[in-house]
C-alpha cells in the first residue's frame, strides 16, 4: 500500500467520522480530539489532512452530499424509467432509510444550516455549493420530466427544484420532532404526485 493511498484512507475515515458525529451532536459540540481518537490518528496528524476545523467542516459537507447526488444520478440515468418515476423511487428510498434509522439525524446540511449558516463563511459557502449541486440535479430531472410530458411546464424546472429542496428540508425537521416519516411522504405526495404533475386539475 503506497503512502498516498494510506493517507487517502485515513482522510476518508476522518470525514466519515466527521459526518457521524456532526450529524448527532452538531459542529460546535464535535471536537477534533474526539474525531481523531475515534479513528486512532494522533492529534498532530490532523493538519496533514486539513488546514483547520472550518476547512474540515467544509469537506465533511461535501463528503456527506456526494453519495446522495450519486444515488439520485443513478436513478435518473436508469433507462428503464421516466424521470419523474426515477425521482419518486429515489425519495422513496430516502423515506425507507429514515424509518430504518428511527428518524434520527435528519439531514446534515439542514442541521448545519441552522447551526452555523451565518457564522462561518467557509462552511456557509460549502453548504450553498452542496445545496446548489443537489438542486441542479433535481432541476435536470424535472426538466427531463417536462420534456417527457409528465411534469407541468408553466413553472420552470429550477423553481420547482427549489421548492422541492426547501419542502424536503422542512419535512426532515418535522420528521425528527414527530418521529414519523409522514412529513416526508406528504412532501413527496403533494409535490411529485400532485403539484408538479402535468395532469393536475387547476
Amino acid at each position: 500500500m503506497s503512502e498516498l493511498t494510506s493517507k487517502q484512507i485515513k482522510r476518508e475515515k476522518l470525514l466519515d467520522q466527521g459526518v457521524n458525529l456532526m450529524m448527532t451532536q452538531g459542529y460546535h459540540a464535535t471536537g477534533l480530539k474526539e474525531i481523531l481518537d475515534s479513528v486512532q490518528i494522533p492529534k498532530g496528524s490532523f493538519y496533514h489532512y486539513f488546514e483547520n476545523k472550518e476547512t474540515f467542516g467544509a469537506e465533511v459537507i461535501k463528503h456527506y452530499i456526494t453519495p446522495f447526488i450519486t444515488q439520485l444520478k443513478t436513478h435518473l440515468d436508469d433507462p428503464r424509467y421516466d424521470a419523474l418515476s426515477s425521482m419518486t423511487f429515489y425519495f422513496d428510498e430516502l423515506i425507507r432509510l429514515s424509518r430504518q434509522e428511527n428518524f434520527k439525524g435528519g439531514c446534515l446540511l439542514g442541521n448545519l444550516m441552522g447551526e452555523m449558516g451565518d457564522s462561518s463563511d467557509i462552511c456557509r459557502l460549502a453548504l450553498k455549493s452542496a445545496v446548489d449541486d443537489y438542486r441542479n440535479l433535481l432541476e435536470q430531472g424535472l426538466n427531463q420530466a417536462q420534456k417527457q410530458g409528465t411534469v407541468r411546464a408553466d413553472k420552470t424546472a429550477k423553481r420547482m427544484a427549489d421548492l422541492l429542496v426547501d419542502s424536503w428540508q422542512g419535512a426532515l425537521l418535522r420528521m425528527k420532532i414527530e418521529q414519523s416519516a409522514t412529513p416526508l411522504a406528504r412532501c413527496c405526495d403533494d409535490l411529485l404526485h400532485d403539484y408538479f404533475k402535468v395532469n393536475l386539475r387547476r
